[in-house]
């Protein structure tokens, strides 16, 4: 899910660039950036004070260039690295999580008496096919009705208000879905629009079909071209925490074809409730009850679902930018210092305390969530270039490596680097947000030599940064292992 959202961006002027672009014409110190890459930016409209630099060999002792790298940005995404090195060092690769199942009364004849109870502990992956397969645990064990309610322990993780439309009042995105103890499916419904096979009506889909989310009337086929077909089709969306409506009131062009739209509805413990509803009937089945919370009992649980390893699941937070994942995985680190229930707070005491006991200076780090979906988080280029320095000579490299996203292949940069030489070369994590772009990772050279590289831009202008960013990371393919910085004139 990529962010996307208002973040602080810098403030250009004509002087500026004019002043900045002479500095460039004059000669270039050992380490400073060259002039073809900073030329890159300026051409971008973006002024050079706006953007932070290191590529450093990751067998030398200083950086092969740096550019304004000590001072604090926003980095966007690009903050996920902290958060899944610092997982994957702390909790280690092979970790896994939980969930819980316990019976709140006698089981008789298949017939749980009784409620159901659920207990989550931050798993970040709780995918519809996981789902279904605890659900055939239950199953297998027994349990065909609950005559009960559904009960949820939420406890692990500090339940504390959460605003969906907070960040940039776009409450219905699934990037925005908060963090939970007991996330099911990222909280979110696929939503699939397409011409019938008569090609005389749409036909709308949800996926899950939750029952507490009806489906009102479908947009009208038309023959229109497909652009803004979302906006075209007038969606009304009717989210009251417990339940929920979806219909439309306009047009959707048959050029279009079939369409996804991913949405969040419902609020966490209701969200939850219909999803067991809904997959325990599929599976034979019975429950009508609803939802509450409280405490799981001590003693054994009935059934227990185990999380894919640490190692798979950052592979999905940093190539595909999650979000609530990282968030997820950003709280589960609190829990390695003190007891329940995790905190951000906690959280970043952790993450602070390991980046000391690492000897990793990170000064202007600041904290709010682990993800960088946010107005607050900041870090350096140097900063993160000593995180990737670290992460390459640890025990855990490959696992780290591996969850980054490579050029031209797949992730966030699959469509990107098509015409370059680097494809398949780059291993990178990018950021996106308003008036931020950031990318941060390793480049290997043809020879096996590897360059990391951060770069980070707050500007106004930063959506025109893609270009100058991956001009960035082909320069070190090409010239990073002959460049000499005392040639350039």
């Amino acid at each position: 899910m990529r962010d996307a959202a208002p973040a602080r961006g810098g403030r250009g002027s004509r002087a500026g660039v004019i002043a900045l672009a002479l500095a460039l014409s004059a000669p270039v110190a050992h380490g400073k950036l060259p002039r073809e890459v900073g030329r890159a930016f300026l051409d971008a409209g973006i002024p050079l004070n706006h953007v932070g630099i290191v590529v450093q060999e990751t067998t030398k002792a200083r950086p092969l260039f740096e550019h304004d790298a000590a001072r604090p940005r926003n980095p966007a995404s690009v903050m996920k690295l902290v958060t899944t090195f610092a997982a994957l060092d702390l909790l280690g690769p092979d970790y896994r999580w939980k969930t819980e199942a316990y019976l709140g009364g006698p089981l008789v004849d298949g017939v749980l008496h009784g409620d159901l109870i659920l207990k989550g502990y931050g798993d970040p992956k709780i995918t519809v096919e996981q789902w279904q397969s605890f659900i055939a645990q239950l199953r297998a064990k027994g349990l065909v009705a609950v005559d009960g309610d559904l009960v949820l322990d939420r406890s692990r993780f500090a339940l504390v208000p959460y605003d969906p439309a907070a960040f940039d009042h776009d409450p219905l995105k699934p990037y925005n879905v908060g963090p939970d103890a007991l996330l099911v499916n990222f909280k979110s419904l696929r939503l699939t629009l397409a011409p019938d096979a008569t090609g005389s009506v749409v036909v709308v889909r949800a996926d899950p079909p939750l029952a507490d989310v009806t489906l009102g009337a479908a947009p009208v086929l038309a023959g229109e071209a497909c652009d803004d077909w979302r906006l075209r089709a007038a969606p009304a969306i009717d989210d009251r925490g417990d339940r929920g409506a979806i219909s439309f009131g306009g047009t959707y062009p048959r050029a279009c074809g079939e369409r996804e739209w991913w949405i969040s509805m419902l609020d966490h413990p209701h969200y939850v409730r219909a999803m067991f509803e809904t997959y325990f009937r599929a599976a034979g089945g019975r429950f009508a009850g609803g939802v509450k919370e409280r405490a799981a009992p001590a003693g054994p649980p009935f059934a227990v679902l185990e999380s894919p390893p640490l190692y798979d699941i950052v592979r999905d937070v940093n190539k595909l930018s999650n979000n609530v994942m990282a968030r997820q995985i950003f709280l589960t680190l609190a829990t390695t210092a003190s007891a329940s229930p995790a905190t951000t707070a906690r959280a970043t005491d952790v993450v602070k305390r390991w980046l000391a006991a690492r000897k990793l200076a990170m000064p202007g780090l600041v904290l709010e969530n682990g993800s960088g979906l946010s107005r607050q988080e900041r870090n350096t280029a140097d900063g993160l270039n000593r995180l990737l320095l670290a992460a390459n000579a640890s025990k855990v490299r490959e696992e780290f490596v591996s969850s980054l996203a490579v050029a031209a292949v797949d992730g966030t940069v699959e469509r990107r680097f098509q015409n370059g030489t680097v494809g398949g070369q780059a291993l990178l994590k990018t950021g996106s947000l308003e008036g931020v772009r950031a990318l941060a990772g390793y480049v290997i050279e043809t020879s096996g030599r590897r360059f990391t590289v951060v770069a980070i831009v707050n500007d106004r202008n930063a959506a025109r940064a893609g270009p100058a960013l991956d001009y960035l990371v082909q320069w070190v393919f090409q010239r990073g292992a002959t460049w000499d910085p005392a040639l350039q004139r």
